[in-house]
């Protein structure tokens, strides 16, 4: 894994260093022991190998910190005051080990969970950020937040995962074991918990893509359900139809996104999910749900106290889904006490079944991929590359007839609309 020292650890040095298939150390040529791990995945860090007690005691490594954070002066400097220590009977493993549990004594969990969020925001999208900072305070801050993040063991991570499973949640029981490994390793890396309590734990389920879409009788009792749901809910899930677009892009809009006439939606990159700025045209329908939505604030469309977003996403989809059971058996005549018989679905399916719903109006696909603001879709490679027309004219029309067709479905009439011909 090692080789002898050939010469000064150097930036550029350390920089022409590239990995292998695996660990492999640089000694450098004037401090002894000293030296850089670069492993498989590139990473770099600046290392002391040393022994307490002579030759015939085992041969230690510590950890002195990652290329990027130290420069190598800066790291030598370090491992030349860690071999003073050395000298003197000081282990710096051992001393690491102490400060790591004197650390971890006195920091709860949700004083580490804080601390690592505010470091993880500087590298994240904003978007992605916030989903991590609501996983914790949704499921992992109420049930550790005042404990010694020391304490936390890895059967009390398995055991808080199983039970955001057990309640029908597998897909946000994976997203929080993803979670806790990333803050958990960090906590390691900053030297506050000596081992990461998630290490080696497998996700709850496989995840498999979903293809689930809302046939014509579901969008009907989707649509009469929301109705019956009211305010706030109900008009926005019934925008998400419309628009294609995702739930907490929906959930997160302000007037100010919206243009004069409020016929175009201007999404800031802040929100969207691929951090790039969308431009969503808003269809009559669409338009007319946002007209007699109630002006709550002067900021948010879709508040109940004027502060925040809208939350409680999760309760308002399972009174949503006994409206539409409800919708279902008033239509087919079926007893108030017939069992439940519509395909479980969540709200992203909404996407999805616009999606596939202007499919069949014969709209483009590329069209289509604009519409849902995908990154990678059906032009692809340097066709990519070099076309960057937006297709807004396009996407216009696709949204209307969308949103003509839908009116004509829950409205109980035919469809008022002729499928696009396929662009070419």
């Amino acid at each position: 894994m090692s080789q002898k020292p050939s010469q000064k650890l150097t930036k550029r040095v350390v920089d022409a260093c590239h990995p292998g298939p695996k660990d492999r150390v640089i000694f450098d040529s004037e401090v002894r022991g000293f030296g850089l791990k670069v492993t498989p995945a590139g990473r770099k860090v600046y290392i002391l190998q040393y022994r307490m007690g002579g030759r015939a005691s085992v041969t230690r490594r510590h950890t002195i910190g990652a290329h990027g954070e130290l420069t190598p002066d800066q790291a030598r400097s370090q491992a030349i005051l860690l071999r003073g220590q050395i000298r003197t009977g000081i282990d710096p493993q051992e001393e690491k080990k102490a400060r790591a549990q004197h650390l971890s004594k006195a920091r709860t969990f949700a004083e580490t969970a804080e601390e690592h969020l505010r470091h993880v925001a500087k590298t994240l999208r904003p978007s992605t950020a916030a989903e991590g900072r609501r996983i914790i305070a949704h499921d992992v801050a109420p049930a550790w937040g005042d404990r010694p993040v020391a304490s936390i063991t890895r059967g009390d991570v398995r055991e808080l995962v199983d039970g955001i499973a057990r309640r029908g949640a597998e897909v946000l029981a994976n997203r929080t074991l993803a979670r806790l490994k990333t803050l958990f390793s960090w906590a390691v890396q900053q030297d506050i918990i000596p081992a990461s309590p998630a290490a080696g734990l497998k996700p709850v389920t496989k995840e498999t893509e979903r293809d689930r879409v809302l046939a014509d009788d579901e969008i009907r009792w989707f649509w009469s359900g929301c109705d019956r749901l009211g305010w706030p809910f109900g008009p926005l899930f019934q925008l998400l139809l419309l628009t294609a677009q995702r739930r907490d892009e929906v959930g997160t809009l302000e007037w100010s996104h919206l243009s004069v006439d409020r016929s175009t939606w201007t999404m800031p990159r802040e929100i969207a999910k691929n951090d790039r700025a969308h431009e969503v045209q808003l269809s009559e329908p669409a338009r007319s749900i946002i007209a007699a939505l109630p002006g709550m604030s002067e900021t948010l469309i879709f508040t109940t106290n004027a502060r925040r977003p809208v939350s409680g996403f999760s309760q308002a989809k399972a009174a949503l889904d006994r409206l539409m059971e409800s919708e279902r058996r008033e239509e087919l005549g079926l007893p108030e006490d017939a069992p439940a018989a519509i395909t479980p679905w969540i709200l992203h399916d909404l996407r999805r079944t616009a999606a596939t719903g202007m499919a069949r109006l014969n709209i483009a696909p590329h069209v289509v991929d604009k519409i849902l603001n995908h990154t990678s879709g059906s032009i692809r490679g340097v066709a990519a590359i070099y076309n960057r027309h937006s297709y807004l004219e396009e996407r216009r029309s696709a949204l209307a007839a969308w949103g003509r067709w839908l009116d004509g479905l829950v409205g109980d009439r035919p469809a008022n609309v002729v499928p696009l011909a396929r662009s070419r």
